[in-house]
């Protein structure tokens, strides 16, 4: 009861970037400015699609979704790592860190169960265009939304669970810029198998499988472009997913790199640029990438720009 308790009143100290001051300044004036576009251009998809009626279809509900989860991912993160910027490392309590670990795994697994939705959306719109408004209707969709929030929320929280239950006598440093699974296991003194055994576990829902159902919808997808015998069909129908296949990209590149398949050697400076790529910058290109490469988005914010300026300015 007393190591729980003890346990408890920790605080950890993160050592963020260990650098130069100007070093720190730089990067604190460039992650400030990713953070404010992240919120900002997230905020835009989501005013978008609920304004426009154009944009009333599955694929951009789908897209608002995952623009409110990048919102939730960069506001968990990147506040408090601007702080230890700043101050060249910052001391955080043990129940904020469990705090900013467990929206980090929401997020993170949101991101997963969306994309996945995602890349199911595009293989009905492409490999049966005939039944895609019977498919994905609106009821449907608010369906596969809810699911993926609500499993995004409670599915992780048993190994959230465990990972509080773990007691930190040693030193209290994690050398990271925020409370990630890796570091916390390796500054603990208990015995961490039952918690990698539930990370592995959940490593199936989370994102094995909706790794499967993206690359089973692509591989459909790509097949189907491939026998259609126009080379504008082809283009046409590729232009209306390569925008959500550049973001999938993106995102499992980075995040296998750092848990899936970690590369031999890798070093802490690069685990944190890694987990930088996939944190903060991300969240920032996704809606650049849906915004540049989506005629409907631009012509709902040039039509949205239009209205606000002869609303105020007859």
């Amino acid at each position: 009861m007393l190591e729980n308790n003890l346990t408890m009143n920790t605080e950890f100290y993160l050592l963020g970037f260990q650098s130069s001051q100007l070093s720190r300044v730089f990067l604190f004036c460039l992650l400030l400015m990713v953070y404010c576009g992240t919120i900002c251009g997230n905020l835009l998809i989501i005013a978008l699609v609920s304004t426009s009626k154009n944009l009333h279809t599955p694929m951009y509900f789908f897209i608002s979704q995952l623009s409110i989860s990048d919102i939730l991912l960069t506001t968990d993160i990147v506040p408090n790592m601007l702080h230890v910027l700043l101050n060249n490392g910052g001391t955080i309590t043990f129940i904020g860190c469990i705090i900013q670990f467990y929206f980090f795994c929401v997020s993170e697994t949101l991101q997963c169960l969306l994309l996945a939705v995602m890349s199911y959306d595009r293989y009905v719109a492409i490999c049966n265009p005939l039944r895609y408004a019977s498919v994905m209707t609106w009821s449907h969709c608010s369906k596969m939304a809810i699911i993926c929030w609500l499993v995004g929320f409670t599915i992780i929280l048993s190994d959230n669970i465990s990972v509080s239950m773990l007691e930190f006598c040693g030193p209290q440093t994690i050398d990271h810029f925020f409370c990630d699974l890796v570091p916390l296991l390796a500054i603990s003194c208990s015995d961490t198998f039952i918690v990698e055994l539930e990370m592995y576990l959940l490593s199936f829902p989370v994102a094995i499988i909706p790794s499967i159902i993206i690359i089973t919808s692509y591989a459909n997808i790509v097949s189907t472009i491939l026998r259609i015998p126009s080379s504008t069909g082809r283009q046409k129908a590729f232009s209306t997913c390569s925008s959500h296949l550049t973001v999938v990209s993106l995102f499992y590149c980075t995040l296998f790199s750092v848990y899936v398949f970690p590369t031999r050697g890798q070093t802490l400076t690069i685990s944190k640029i890694l987990s930088l790529l996939y944190t903060v910058f991300t969240p920032f290109i996704n809606p650049i990438i849906y915004s540049l490469r989506n005629k409907d988005i631009k012509r709902a914010l040039k039509e949205t720009i239009w209205k606000y300026y002869f609303s105020n300015f007859p």
